[in-house]
């Protein structure tokens, strides 16, 4: 997250991955106020173990195009909605990604999306998580199924 005031968004995000077992890491870092701390922390994802990461910001919302410039890992942004325009300007900062360093990017606020989305790239290699996310699936399936007017 860029700032603690995302955390209430990113929560989601979160709240999936405890679902799932999926371990990770939560971390604040500005890509504006600590840009040497993010460029270590992003060079050295792939040597703790992460295989992808979810980055949440508001504002001009660099921090996902940061990371990506400084890891070979996927990367997905969640626009966070600010104070200013709705969301927009964090979703179109993530969105124009220049050509050669792309940030998969989720609606704005999505970060539950953005945690089923890290699952389904982890799932092409963990057969387990790829079990859990067919189940979560077709419960989802059900409920619709199920449900009246």
């Amino acid at each position: 997250m860029g700032s603690t005031s995302d955390l209430e968004v990113m929560s989601a995000a979160f709240a999936v991955l405890d679902q799932f077992g999926v371990e990770y890491e939560k971390k604040v870092i500005s890509a504006h106020r600590a840009p040497a701390l993010l460029a270590e922390w992003a060079g050295t994802a792939r040597e703790r173990g992460i295989d992808v990461i979810v980055a949440g910001a508001g504002g001009a919302a660099h921090l996902p195009g940061v990371t990506a410039a400084y890891t070979t890992i996927p990367v997905i942004g969640v626009p966070i909605c600010g104070k200013a325009f709705g969301g927009m300007d964090a979703l179109l900062s993530m969105v124009q990604m220049p050509s050669g360093i792309p940030v998969a990017t989720v609606a704005v606020n999505g970060a539950k999306n953005a945690a089923l989305l890290a699952l389904s790239i982890l799932s092409v290699r963990d057969k387990g998580i790829e079990a859990k996310l067919a189940d979560f699936r077709r419960k989802q399936t059900e409920a619709i199924e199920k449900t009246e007017i």
